[in-house]
């Protein structure tokens, strides 16, 4: 197949390092676009007020194309412009750090997978629960036997998968648990500090508490030490309620 692989980590990530040396080695033409510095958290964002540029990198095993900008601005110059084909997946990761419940609305990782996915391309976003992973290859391998699976041909259009690695060693996880996500939210502070100056500066801290989360959710699974893929969507509709809004505004209309 031919793959665009992006990340939000950038362009010299472990993950993405990982995911490149897996897809070539099982065959797949490789065709990266991810950003020069990293996009962590940057969720769908686009850059509308400067230029972006590219930067082809060469290195020893890997050849990739490097953009100043978001995750999302990747993969659209790519598939707008830099490609010379359409490709036939988009495999965003593997991202340092999973993405969890409330995480997929931040993520830079899942965000260039949708942003393939709403261009109507199967796409697959990669996670491991380790924000300083350092040895990724049996995942990679793991994600790219993924591409294979049988039920890529009936995958929705307009959807994400998202697959997360637990922490820790591959031979360690428990297997694979496909699941939904936890609807716990995080629990958000902020560390005041002072610069060199005596200046106050913040920095957000935040958990998912332990005891909020489902057990049959994704991040519940993955604190287990279970792989966990999860469909994303991204009509945001809250569908249940439309009646019962539609109700409520006829009778105040």
């Amino acid at each position: 197949m031919d793959i665009l692989l992006t990340n939000d980590d950038g362009i010299r990530a472990v993950g993405l390092r990982a995911l490149y040396g897996a897809l070539i080695k099982a065959g797949h033409r490789v065709h990266v676009a991810a950003p020069m510095t990293e996009q962590s958290a940057v969720g769908h964002s686009v850059t509308l007020f400067s230029p972006l540029r590219v930067k082809q990198v060469e290195e020893t095993g890997f050849s990739g194309l490097g953009i100043s900008g978001t995750p999302a601005d990747c993969v659209k110059l790519a598939l707008s412009h830099l490609l010379p084909k359409r490709p036939d997946m988009i495999v965003s990761g593997i991202n340092s750090g999973a993405n969890v419940g409330v995480d997929v609305l931040y993520s830079g990782t899942v965000s260039a997978a949708t942003e393939g996915a709403l261009a109507g391309i199967p796409a697959m976003a990669v996670s491991v629960d380790d924000f300083h992973p350092e040895e990724l290859s049996a995942q990679a391998e793991y994600a790219t036997q993924m591409l294979d699976c049988e039920f890529w041909s009936s995958f929705p259009r307009h959807c994400v998968l998202n697959l997360n690695f637990p922490a820790g060693p591959f031979e360690n996880a428990k297997g694979l648990k496909v699941c939904g996500q936890t609807s716990s939210t995080y629990r958000d502070w902020y560390d005041e500090r002072n610069d060199p100056r005596g200046n106050p500066y913040y920095w957000l801290c935040g958990v998912i508490p332990p005891e909020n989360v489902e057990p049959d959710s994704d991040r519940g699974y993955l604190s287990r030490g279970y792989i966990t893929a999860t469909p994303l969507t991204f009509d945001l509709t809250h569908a249940g309620y439309l009646q019962t809004l539609t109700r409520h505004l006829a009778e105040n209309d």
